[in-house]
Formats: structure tokens, C-alpha cells, sequence
């Protein structure tokens, strides 16, 4: 039975607006662990980063996994490079769908500047640079999803329902 949806991919992939359309679906909880972490930190991930370094971050991550393992009916975004700790998509991994949000290098640098956010790993001269060497790293990690699916040019509502019509089909086998 399918009582939890973890929603992988790079940054700018729509995990946070298509988690919560789907968990909105589903009636469900939605968690968005970046924000989460912020908020609990009194800082955004960017400081977060500049401050106590990535290490630190990750530990963050961790320690946000392990609390709400328990958790049911609740969409999941954690953030991009979540997956490079491959123990924590294990750790949730039982009951869940695991969805990976494919997104391109591009399609990442144009949201990413439309959105005006700072990310902690893009500097901002090399952008074009790290975008595509990062997600080539991390792709290994995505590719552990059960499902993939690419929002290069999908609608996040679509998404959601598409997502919302799996966690149906795996929840009746």
C-alpha cells in the first residue's frame, strides 16, 4: 500500500509546486524539506550553506528524514542533492512512491533566473557549467525512482494527476 510519495529530482524540477497540487489530489499532507529546514533554522539553505558549509546542510537532511519517516499520507520534496545519501530513500523507501522529476540543464538555468532565487551550489559565474556537471552526477541517484517523468514541458497539474492516477493503481495491488 502506497501511503507516501517522495518526489526526487534537481533543483527547479517542480517538486515543491507539483508536491503540493498532488498532495492537494490526494488530500494529503505535503512536506517541502528546504522549506522546512529554513524555517526551523531561522535561515535560508543559501546561508545555511555559506555559514556551516554543505556537511552541515546534509546533516540537516538527515535529521528531517529520520523525524518524519513515520509519517503517512504525506507528499515529500526534499531537496536536490537529498539523494546523494542514498541510506535516506531507503529509510522511506518502504510504503512510498518515489517519482523523479527529469529536468534539464537549460530548463533549470531559465527557471532558476526567472525565480531570481540564489542557489547554494550555482555560483553565478559558472552556472552554465555546474548545472549539467551536477545533474550528470546525481542522475545515477534519480534513476533509483520507481517512476520518472519529464517536466521539460508538462504542466504541474498534469503532473499531479498523473502521479495521483499511480499512487491509485499501486494502492489497489
Amino acid at each position: 500500500m502506497i501511503d507516501r510519495v517522495i518526489l526526487i529530482g534537481f533543483m527547479c524540477s517542480g517538486k515543491s509546486t507539483v508536491g503540493r497540487l498532488l498532495a492537494e489530489r490526494l488530500g494529503w499532507d505535503f512536506l517541502d524539506f528546504d522549506a522546512t529546514i529554513e524555517m526551523e533554522q531561522g535561515m535560508d539553505v543559501h546561508e545555511i550553506f555559506a555559514r556551516r558549509g554543505e556537511a552541515a546542510f546534509r546533516a540537516l537532511e538527515r535529521d528531517l528524514t529520520e523525524r518524519i519517516a513515520p509519517r503517512r499520507r504525506v507528499v515529500l520534496a526534499p531537496g536536490g542533492g537529498w539523494v546523494t545519501q542514498p541510506e535516506l530513500l531507503e529509510e522511506l523507501r518502504p510504503g512510498s512512491l518515489t517519482a523523479w522529476l527529469k529536468v534539464g540543464p537549460r530548463t533549470v538555468l531559465e527557471r532558476h533566473r526567472r525565480q531570481g532565487g540564489v542557489r547554494p551550489l550555482l555560483t553565478v559565474e559558472e552556472q552554465e557549467e555546474q548545472v549539467p556537471a551536477l545533474i550528470t552526477a546525481r542522475e545515477p541517484f534519480y534513476r533509483r525512482a520507481d517512476y520518472a517523468l519529464d517536466t521539460e514541458s508538462r504542466q504541474p497539474a498534469e503532473l499531479a494527476a498523473e502521479l495521483a492516477d499511480w499512487v491509485a493503481r499501486e494502492g489497489d495491488s
